[in-house]
């Protein structure tokens, strides 16, 4: 899906949407906030339905690693392999020289003002689904006068509770054996 799309599943259920604006709607509050609430929303669904990643660094016995700063996007490790390493929080210790494979987690790219409508998410179309919501609800949050922020943060909530978290994750290898 695309910025695009969700804004204008988002504008339509809020019913601010004109597909003749380059805006996709007329409401200057609106204009302003729409690709910042979403990206909040993103950054939140991706923390819960997690958007797995792979990589490869070339390491040196002794080196230190802090995995934030080498990878601008990391958010949780999941393992790395190929190389013996010990590890303090996001610092990697690598105790051998050879090609790290590092399986983590990231976050989402960043959506800012200027994000072009053509952006691909890298979220599940689960959280795709129901991203509209929590995004009309923050957006519609300030207006006291109709209750559809409260509506919309409901059905968001409550998506979000039925949301699959299962993943591919926890791989147990035992070399050389197992006693019990």
């Amino acid at each position: 899906m695309t910025l695009k799309e969700m804004k204008q599943r988002v504008l339509a259920l809020i019913e601010e949407i004109n597909k003749d604006s380059k805006y996709l709607t007329d409401d200057i509050d609106i204009q302003e906030k729409i690709n910042y609430v979403i990206d909040m929303k993103q950054h939140e669904l991706a923390r819960i339905k997690k958007i797995a990643a792979f990589d490869t660094i070339n390491v040196k016995e002794g080196q230190q690693v802090n995995l934030y700063e080498e990878f601008k996007d990391f958010y949780k490790l999941n393992r790395i392999t190929d190389v013996r390493y010990d590890i303090f929080d996001s610092i990697v210790e690598f105790e051998e020289e050879g090609t790290a494979k590092v399986y983590y987690y990231k976050y989402p790219t960043k959506i800012e003002f200027n994000t072009p409508d053509d952006y691909e998410f890298e979220l599940s179309m689960d959280c795709l689904e129901i991203m509209p919501y929590g995004v009309a609800a923050d957006i519609l949050k300030s207006d006291v006068s109709a209750q559809y922020g409260q509506i919309y943060e409901r059905a968001y909530r409550e998506a979000l509770s039925m949301l699959d978290i299962s993943s591919n994750g926890g791989v147990f290898e035992f070399k050389g054996g197992l006693n019990v």
